[in-house]
């Protein structure tokens, strides 16, 4: 079964590795064996190894269960296919047999280049499923802990800390949806005309700068480890954020035994439960402030406001918006165990350059003063929708295609969602960090002259590793380490 020939085939299709008019990719080549194509395969190589010299190394550590006498491809040899599917958004399993095919291509010597090995034949797409069938979820959950880690010691993220400490911003996304049940433990969502069944999941992000997100904890939300509510199991008490919460805060907790976190999230997560779990991981927390959610507290927050006039600071952003931060110590909340909590509230009025107004507000344990104010509700608060943009919106709405089913396999399709985010941290550091712009330069031009848009940075790249042969120097890893990439935001 590990072997490539005995990779399980369609019988409908034809196999890419005999049939000619499988696989074949009609696009011409390229014209030119330089400029942004080039540009983008050098900067592939160097940032991997530059950010992680020990990337091979730690996929080779994958508890991989194939039979060791029976196998064609290496254990990181199939991660990197894994990683490739989305490194270079495929869209889809099915599509590495088309755009990552080996024939009149360099494909291979550029993938063997990148793991290190020295492979004569290229896997098909059945393999990785085979492949993610031997290896558990959770072994590709250390090698992204691993990642995440190697980036804090780095100090890439301490731009975006906030007073001092890693912001970690947490939110929920549906990722499989059905129109029937797929498997006993479907979430259900009843509607007028029709009944879906989903499967989701909690995330916690560390934050960096220039809009870059880090998973680093992952808690699925279904309704395995629920029980009915009745006998007859009419009714059941289905999983959701907060109980994938509890069971999130433990893996975080070991993935950053010692740091200082910031808990960043919207107004679901402003409750006694989260107040908890941060006080007992000595944790802080800022959470999106609504009306609705906390009613009582909310009012006593706007009555206070008045009465503490000298609580403002007053900013104006170079786009003209002009922003009025006011703040109030000291609220206080009761919760549905009759735990006793107090924290600060914090506003923000911003005003656009054409006269729209919009307000924000948060509530922090963290300490608010002049000097504060901006940090708290910029870095903490505002934070928050870097989950949903710079994260969920674009591995949805990209090639990295994230609620696309790459398996029915509960434990394939987790596996498939752990390489997604693997190649995601690749992916960002790539796009934002400085050498994308320093190579670029030695062109005469910048990275959005040469590539326009992060989607044609990623065909390049494709193309780079279709077409060129990159130089040896790319994959270097004692070059890598000496080079200067800092996040950049151009």
């Amino acid at each position: 079964m590990g072997r490539r020939a005995q990779a399980s085939q369609d019988p409908t299709q034809g196999d890419p590795r005999t049939d000619p008019g499988v696989g074949s990719d009609t696009r011409d080549p390229p014209t030119t064996t330089g400029g942004p194509v080039l540009i983008a395969g050098k900067g592939l190589g160097l940032t991997v190894r530059h950010f992680f010299p020990q990337l091979n190394d730690w996929f080779d550590e994958l508890k991989d269960t194939r039979d060791r006498d029976a196998i064609t491809y290496s254990t990181r040899f199939l991660a990197w296919w894994g990683v490739a599917l989305y490194l270079f958004q495929l869209g889809s399993r099915r599509q590495l047999d088309f755009d990552l095919d080996a024939t009149g291509t360099q494909v291979l010597t550029n993938l063997n280049r990148l793991a290190r090995t020295d492979h004569t034949t290229r896997p098909v797409h059945d393999t990785l499923d085979h492949f993610v069938g031997h290896v558990a979820s959770e072994e590709f959950v250390t090698v992204r802990t691993r990642m995440a880690r190697r980036l804090v010691r780095m100090k890439v993220l301490d731009s975006a800390r906030l007073l001092g400490r890693q912001v970690v911003l947490l939110d929920g996304t549906g990722l499989i949806c059905w129109h029937r049940p797929h498997c006993p433990h479907c979430l259900v969502q009843k509607h007028e005309h029709t009944t879906l069944y989903m499967h989701n999941v909690l995330e916690a992000q560390l934050l960096g700068p220039a809009g870059l997100v880090v998973s680093v904890a992952s808690e699925f939300i279904d309704n395995t480890l629920t029980t009915p509510t009745q006998p007859n199991g009419e009714a059941f008490k289905q999983d959701c954020e907060l109980k994938a919460l509890d069971r999130l805060v433990p893996k975080l907790k070991a993935a950053f035994p010692q740091s200082r976190l910031v808990l960043s999230g919207d107004s679901l997560f402003a409750c006694g439960r989260v107040f908890n779990e941060c006080r007992q991981n000595g944790w802080s927390y800022v959470m999106s402030f609504k009306e609705g959610h906390l009613p009582a507290v909310w009012a006593d927050f706007q009555s206070l406001l008045e009465l503490a006039p000298e609580n403002v600071r007053d900013r104006k952003l170079p786009d003209g918006t002009e922003q009025v931060f006011r703040w109030v110590e000291g609220l206080g909340y009761v919760d549905d165990q009759k735990r006793r909590w107090r924290f600060n509230g914090l506003e923000c009025r911003e005003t656009s350059a054409d006269g729209t107004v919009t307000r924000f507000a948060w509530i922090t344990d963290l300490p608010l003063t002049r000097e504060t104010v901006v940090e708290v509700a910029t870095q903490g608060g505002r934070g928050r929708w870097k989950i949903e943009n710079e994260g969920f919106n674009r591995q949805k709405n990209s090639g990295l295609n994230l609620c696309h089913v790459y398996s029915t396999d509960p434990e394939k399709w987790k596996a498939y969602y752990y390489l997604l985010q693997i190649a995601f941290v690749i992916t960002q550091l790539l796009e934002r960090g400085s050498l994308l712009r320093q190579l670029a330069a030695e062109c005469g031009r910048t990275p959005m002259q040469l590539f326009g848009s992060l989607k044609n940075l990623v065909r390049r790249l494709l193309d780079a590793v279709r077409w060129l042969v990159l130089p040896e120097s790319c994959f270097d890893p004692e070059r890598a380490a000496r080079l200067k990439i800092h996040r950049d935001s151009s």
